[in-house]
Order: structure tokens, then sequence, then C-alpha cells
């Protein structure tokens, strides 16, 4: 079950602010009047117990609202459809206004910042059930026209060139890339490495991006579920840039990736 987290965390700021935010107009004077006129001062002052739990959660609900909805938002990429640049395990920070500011749950862009650049590592919400965030490297932008033929890809007619690097040893969730050719590509200036298997098959074909809309790819060229499945990805579903990985560990070997902590995201 996907738990639509940005609104609960809008309904629990909204319901702990109501009651302390009611508390404050009506309860507080009431408790006031009440005490000047009990013998018992102290009793008679006492806040309800949801007034206390309201008062001591609203600051901190607001504050993880803030910044996870306009600063800066944890992910943990669940798949292997962007090694190697993202391992199964590795626990990343997205930018969430690379692209501009939106409010939480409406997703209503309300002030622009920026676009994004070909070569970004970009979270999104999945086209076709936007309760789902994916990852993918955006490759083609509005008005490209994006081919792959023969693991190459061309954009405008160019092709990205690809230099081999040797062959991938996987470890841990990884393992089963293992075997897989390691190359270095040139996206159109934006050195990043990725995955293929020659002798795999896969979706080939070519595309005019829609204006307002990106293509994305993953770095694992042959086990990736991105564009080439579901097409362009609208601006609308775009949540932000990835940028950091803060942790990494790999249930399958049960170890911490200490290496990784704290590597930029290319």
């Amino acid at each position: 079950m996907n738990i639509d987290f940005p609104l609960v965390l809008v309904m629990a700021t909204l319901i702990t602010g109501v009651i302390w935010a009611a508390d404050a107009w009506f309860g507080a004077p009431r408790r006031r009047a009440a005490a000047e006129r009990a013998s018992d001062r102290e009793t008679a002052l006492k806040e309800p117990v949801v007034v206390e739990y309201a008062k001591a959660f609203f600051p901190v609900i607001l504050i993880v609202l803030l910044l996870r909805s306009f600063l800066v938002e944890p992910f943990r990429i669940p798949s292997g459809s962007m090694m190697p640049t993202l391992l199964v395990g590795d626990f990343i920070l997205v930018n969430k206004f690379s692209y501009g500011i939106r409010l939480p749950v409406l997703n209503t862009k309300v002030l622009e910042l920026g676009e994004p650049q070909r070569g970004d590592v970009v979270v999104f919400r999945y086209p076709e059930d936007p309760a789902i965030d994916y990852i993918k490297r955006v490759v083609g932008l509005p008005g490209d026209r994006i081919t792959y033929q023969n693991k190459t890809l061309s954009i405008n007619g160019k092709s990205m060139y690809q230099d081999p690097v040797g062959t991938y040893m996987g470890t841990g969730a990884g393992v089963s890339s293992s075997g897989a050719d390691l190359r270095l590509e040139d996206l159109d200036g934006v050195s990043h490495q990725i995955l293929v298997r020659p002798n795999s098959g896969g979706i080939e074909g070519s595309v005019v991006v829609p204006p307002g809309h990106y293509f994305m790819m993953g770095d694992n060229r042959d086990n990736s579920k991105d564009s080439r499945y579901f097409g362009p990805v609208p601006e609308g579903n775009l949540v932000g840039k990835a940028f950091m990985i803060w942790m990494s560990w790999d249930s399958a070997d049960g170890g911490v990736g200490w290496n990784r902590i704290g590597e930029r995201i290319h």
C-alpha cells in the first residue's frame, strides 16, 4: 500500500495547528477565568492532554512539512535500474526547488526557479500511477528527437558517444548485473556510466518529445522501465533533482556502503 505521506503531513499539521489555535483563542481564556474563581488555581489552569500533544507536535510536523515540501526530501533506491550510478539500498537526497516551488499535495507550481537539464538524475511521479516515485536520468528535452537503436542513444540525429570501460562486477543486490558492459556515455557534455548487455533485446525506436515533457532513461539500459515503455514524463510529474547519497545499506550482503556516503550524484 502506498501512503500519501505529503497528505498525511498536511493533515497532521492542520489538525494540531487548529487544536493549538482553538485552545489559545477559547480554551485558555476560559481556564484563566475558572482559575480566578477556583481554590486550586494550578489544577484549573492545567491544559487538556490533547492540547499538550498538539502544542508539542505542531512545530515539529510543520518544520518537517516545510523542509520536505520545499527544500530536501529523502528517498531510498529500491531497484537496480540506475546502476552503476545508484545501487539498491542507496538513500538519496532530492533537491525540491531545483525545478520550481510546488504546493504539497496539490503539486501546483507557484514559483519558477529552473528547468531540468540533459543529464540530470530526477525523481518523478510515475505517469501510469502518480502515487509511485521513479528515478531516472533526463536524456530528452522538449522538442528533442530521441532515437535508441543498437544500444546507442541519439539526440536530434547525433549519436551519444560511448567509451568502453570494462566488464561490470556487481555485489550484493546488484550481483545479477555482473557481466554487463560498463561504458562511459557522453550525454551532450555530461559524462556518466551506463550498463549495457549487447546480446539482449529491448525496445528500440524514435520519438519526438512533446512540449512540457521529458524523456527519461535508466543508466542500467537493459534493466530499466523508463520512457521507452511509458513515454515522456509531463513536467507536472517532476519531484526534484537527486544530488547526494547520504546512506547506503545493501540488505543482500547486510553491510553499510561507507564509501558511498556523501557521494555526489552526477
